[in-house]
Order: C-alpha cells, then sequence, then structure tokens
C-alpha cells in the first residue's frame, strides 16, 4: 500500500493494485484572530473560493467599520454617539443640514483639527458625522457592504476611491490615535484599507445577508 497526498484536491488517494479509495480531507480553516487583533490579507489565502474570501476579508474589515471609533459617527438618526458602548452625545447635539452641527452648536466649536488633551476632547480635521446614507449602527456587515459598493450611498466614489479614502483621509485616520482613554480602532488605518483592497480585488462580494432564523 501506497499514500499519495495531493494539496490542490486536498484528499488522500490509498492506492492498493490497480484500485483505489479517496478519502476527502479536512479543508484549510482560516487562522482564528487572536483578541483585539485584525488579520491580514494574506491570512485569507487559505480561501480557496475566489467569492467566499472576498465575502471574508469584507467581514474582516467590518470588524473596525462597526466599532465605535467608526460607528459613533456614523448614526442612523440625527444624533453623534460616544464611548465604547456608542451612547448619546452629552451634551446633546444635533448633525445640521451638512453634518456639523446647527447655528450656535457647530461641532467644530469643541472639536478642533487634533485632540484637545487637557479638555479630553476629541479632534481631527474635519470633524463631522457621516450622512445617512452612510449609516453603520444597527447594519450588518452584509448592509455595510452594500453601501459602500453604491456611489449613491457612498459619497460618489468609485471602488478604487474607497481604498484612496480608508488609507489617507485625516477623520478617519484619528480612529488609530483617539486620545486618552478611548480605545483605538483594530490594527492600523493602513490594514484597514489593505483589506478593503483586497476585498475589491477578489471582486467585492458582499456577505451574504443572515436571516432572523439563521441568527437563532
Amino acid at each position: 500500500m501506497r499514500v499519495l497526498f495531493i494539496p490542490a484536491a486536498c484528499m488522500l488517494v490509498f492506492a492498493c493494485g490497480p484500485s483505489a479509495t479517496t478519502v476527502s480531507m479536512p479543508p484549510k480553516f482560516l487562522p482564528e484572530a487572536a483578541p483585539g487583533v485584525l488579520r491580514a490579507p494574506g491570512d485569507f489565502s487559505v480561501i480557496a473560493d475566489k467569492s467566499d474570501r472576498s465575502r471574508a476579508l469584507f467581514v474582516e474589515a467590518s470588524r473596525v467599520l462597526l466599532g465605535p471609533r467608526c460607528a459613533n459617527c456614523h448614526p442612523n438618526d440625527d444624533s453623534p454617539r460616544q464611548g465604547e458602548f456608542s451612547t448619546l452625545h452629552d451634551p446633546p447635539v444635533t448633525r445640521g443640514p451638512e453634518g456639523t452641527g446647527v447655528v450656535a452648536m457647530q461641532c467644530s466649536s469643541c472639536h478642533q483639527g487634533e485632540n484637545a488633551k487637557l479638555a479630553h476632547v476629541p479632534g481631527a480635521p474635519g470633524w463631522r458625522l457621516a450622512p445617512k446614507s452612510m449609516a453603520w449602527i444597527g447594519k450588518s456587515p452584509a448592509d455595510i457592504c452594500e453601501q459602500l459598493k453604491d456611489p449613491a450611498r457612498n459619497g460618489g466614489r468609485t471602488l478604487a476611491q474607497l481604498v484612496e479614502h480608508f488609507e489617507h483621509d485625516a477623520l478617519v485616520a484619528w480612529g488609530w490615535a483617539p486620545g486618552e482613554g478611548r480605545a483605538a480602532s483594530l490594527g492600523s488605518q493602513a490594514q484597514l484599507a489593505a483589506l478593503v483592497s483586497a476585498w475589491i480585488e477578489a471582486g467585492a462580494v458582499c456577505p451574504t445577508p443572515v436571516s432572523p432564523e439563521g441568527a437563532k
């Protein structure tokens, strides 16, 4: 008897004379992410199917997008969120027509171009709320994926411009330098952009929506 390992087929072939028995081997699984660690695009190479790999890459990126540093500025109403549990902004404020607050209560009245250490007020260039069309709080990775692919809901961006946005936008960058007392987003801005880029290169396929029944 001889045993042949065929990696491409991921199976063992037991051959004895003219006959053979084929036994399927367990597939390679995506390495489990360590707590607080964002997986790199290369970790997803074990997923042979391109569409499945694309879906998995976006789900990984959504771990950042749905974190409080990002989601707090992507509410589906007129109130910013704050803190680790996305509580309503205190003092109460409203988004205003441009997402930058209303007269006498502009975002820039308190939020400057950088974190105010003594006042403990976060800040970054262009501080504002994302449009409601980009609301993420309460959304699934599948929902957010479809939003990001739709120019009518992503600020008129192409997929290439999405990568540019995630990679270089100064307000996005704040998520990894939020100031004392705030947990930074997972990974780094470059890692997030790399995941989004890899998702696009693999076909920009969105995760399959999970029905209420399937979520049980």
